[in-house]
Formats: C-alpha cells, structure tokens, sequence
C-alpha cells in the first residue's frame, strides 16, 4: 500500500517535494483553534494499513508538540500500520544536562514524548552538545541527516573564492564538514557570550582572508547576536560583504533584519523552516532516509 504523506501547515513546501521522492500520497491534515486556544486536529480517515509519514518542523515547539502528539494518536486510532516523523528541525536537544539545580534535561524529556508518539524519526543536523548520537537518547529509530552536501553545492554554485568561517566553537563540526565536502579553506572563531543578547567573537587571521569572499555558516540562528558579532568584525577589516549560510533559520524577533542592517551580503538557509532565505532544498536527503524506514517497516511483515 501507498505510504501517507501527512503534513502541517508549515511545512506543506517541502513535504510536497518528499513525497513525490518517495512515492507517497500526500493525504489531509487540518489544524485549527477554538477561541480558547485548544487545537483541534483531523487527518486523512484513508490511512487504514498504510505506513503514514508525519511532517512537523519542530520550531515553536511548545506551540506544536501537543497537535503533533494529538495527530499521531489519531492515525494510530484510524488504522495506519506504523507512524514515523519527519521533522527536518528538532528542537530541545541543546538543554542536555542540567545546568543549574532544579533544571528540567528537557533533552531526555523530550526524546521520551517523541518515543511514546511514533515509531521512527528523521531530522537534519539536530543541534547535539554532549549528545554523541541521537540512539543516546531515542528508543525509536533515529536518523540524522547531514545537510553539508546541500551547503557545500550551494557555495560551490554561487561563491567565488569561498572561505568558510564558523561564528563559534559549536559551529566548528558543520563548518568542518562543510569545507570537507566543498573542498575549501576554513576558520573557526571564538565566542564569549556575557549575556543572552550580548555576545563577542575574536578576530579573524586578517592574513588568510585576502582575496576570499568570507561565508559565515551556522546550524541554527535563533537570536543572530554571534554572527551579527561576526560581521562587524569581518566588516571593520574591509573584506568583501560575507554571505550567511544557515542550516535552521528561526530568526527569532528581528534577528533576519539584524544581519541585514549589519552587512549580510546573502542570507541563504535550507527549507528546514520555512522562511524567505530558504535556497537550499532538503527535499533529496530527507526522502532518501525516509526511504530506509518504510523499507524496514515493509520489511517487518514480511511472512
């Protein structure tokens, strides 16, 4: 039988572009408020014996994980075999240890509700710390996609003598991996953060960066405020405008106008979340791992 394809508004653009990938039928799925702030949550009453795929990025996530729980309880209820999730973003996997007493590790807590909710996942470059992998935490199969390829083609296309420079110590593994695939240089500066809205970055080897057009990369931008930092140095040094490069956009308040206004010359992310800069599509990665867990799911029944 046909897999389901069941999508959340949001992310309705790029669930199109994997389902045509994987050969699934992209069935209905609604979400609407009462004027009490409840979600009600209806899906397709056709997925009786199908493996169904939902698809929910997971940014706001406070806003979407209960519709999420709601919409894989009810496919169970109307029949499908099994219930796996795509969701290209995967929040609260940085919160992975408790920091100062009393701290919810909502890392573990999270991975238990998504555990209890479906029976596979597939995200992209989950935002790990001392996580070594996502089976450390998950009971349910887990893959994490890589989206350096994606990056890396994209510099390759549109950047004339890239170096690659990494805004913090976190992004060191994505800038890495980034330059590996799209055999550039690279740099990795250091970030002092003094406050949730104050953040300062060292200086460039000013040397290596001549004659290159710098590309700050970065997995997530939530606040803006390290390569907002990035950028003024990188600006003070009178090297070419930099381009941003983002695997998750969040963008939180006015962080997209923040880079702007502090000399971006491209902001370009992947379609992880759905957002205007998106250029960079995930729809061939993404599919390719779904493909794996529908073919173990067939597998299973096998006689």
């Amino acid at each position: 039988m046909m897999p389901v394809l069941l999508s959340f508004p949001d992310d309705r653009l790029l669930a199109a572009a994997v389902a045509d990938r994987i050969g699934a039928r992209v069935g209905r799925l609604e979400w609407r408020h009462f004027p009490d702030g409840e979600s009600l949550v209806a899906v397709d009453e056709g997925i009786a014996g199908a493996d169904v795929v939902l698809f929910a990025s997971l940014n706001d996530p406070d806003r979407k994980a209960l519709p999420l729980r709601f919409a894989a309880r009810t496919t169970r209820e109307l029949g499908a075999r099994r219930v796996g999730l795509v969701a290209p973003y995967l929040a609260y996997m940085r919160q992975d240890t408790r920091f100062h007493a009393g701290e919810a590790i909502s890392a573990n807590a999270f991975a238990q509700f998504l555990d209890e909710s479906v029976d596979w996942l597939v995200t992209v470059d989950p935002h790990l710390h001392r996580i070594a992998a996502l089976d450390k935490v998950f009971r349910i199969p887990a893959t994490a996609v890589a989206a350096a390829p994606q990056l890396a083609g994209w510099i390759r296309r549109e950047v004339a003598r890239p170096i690659l420079i990494g805004p913090d110590s976190e992004s060191a593994q994505w800038v890495a991996d980034v330059a590996r695939e799209a055999h550039i240089p690279y740099e990795v500066l250091h970030k002092t953060r003094r406050s949730d809205r104050e953040v300062v970055v060292s200086l460039p080897d000013i040397a290596r960066l001549r004659g290159y057009t710098p590309v700050l990369v970065d997995d997530i931008v939530s606040s803006g405020h390290t390569l907002v930092a990035a950028l003024e140095h990188l600006d003070r040094l009178r090297l070419p405008p930099a381009a941003c490069v983002v695997i998750h956009p969040i963008f939180a308040g006015d962080a997209w106008e923040c880079l702007q206004r502090a000399g971006a010359g491209r902001i370009v992310s992947t379609d992880s979340i759905s957002h205007p800069s998106n250029a960079i599509s995930l729809a061939e990665p993404i599919a390719a791992a779904v493909a794996v867990h529908l073919a173990e799911c067939r597998s299973e029944v096998q006689p």
